[in-house]
Order: structure tokens, then C-alpha cells, then sequence
């Protein structure tokens, strides 16, 4: 049996257990809106992408603090697996 996590699945597996402990995980689908259903709240967001950073080991910075790139599962995870360049490549 593969036990390997996607990038959905992780994020999906922290949004639940940090904003919705208990909760059935089919109750948030890869669409579900994450923000203006109030799952997530503004300093949710912040740990949301303190969270992204530590996990994914990606940087976040203010170009990226568009609400779109965190509005629900399928574009945290198309944010989280973006290319992104390489330091030094600029």
C-alpha cells in the first residue's frame, strides 16, 4: 500500500485538523471556498502560509499575498507545486 501523500492531501489534512478539528475531511472538497465560507479568516491566512513556507520549504513573498493563490484546495496546491526560480537564477 503507497502511504505517500499528495500535495492536496497535506493541505487538505492541515486546513481540517487546524480549522475544522473533527470535522468529516469530505465535508471540504478540492473546491470548496476556504475564505469566504470563513474556514479561514484573515489571520488564519497568515498561518495558512507560515505553514506553506515551513512545510514546502518555498518562500512567500508579497507578490505572491494574492487571496486567489489561497481560495481553495486545487489553487493552494497549484500555488505549492508552481515553478518557482532557483536563488542565484534571477
Amino acid at each position: 500500500m503507497d502511504t505517500t501523500l499528495t500535495t492536496s492531501d497535506l493541505v487538505r489534512d492541515y486546513v481540517i485538523d487546524e480549522f475544522l478539528p473533527g470535522a468529516d475531511p469530505e465535508q471540504v472538497t478540492p473546491q470548496t471556498d476556504l475564505l469566504n465560507s470563513g474556514i479561514i479568516d484573515s489571520l488564519g491566512l497568515l498561518k495558512l502560509i507560515a505553514w506553506l513556507e515551513t512545510r514546502f520549504e518555498i518562500g512567500i513573498d508579497d507578490t505572491d499575498l494574492d487571496p486567489e493563490n489561497f481560495r481553495n484546495l486545487n489553487t493552494i496546491t497549484a500555488f505549492v507545486e508552481r515553478p518557482r526560480p532557483t536563488p542565484g537564477s534571477v
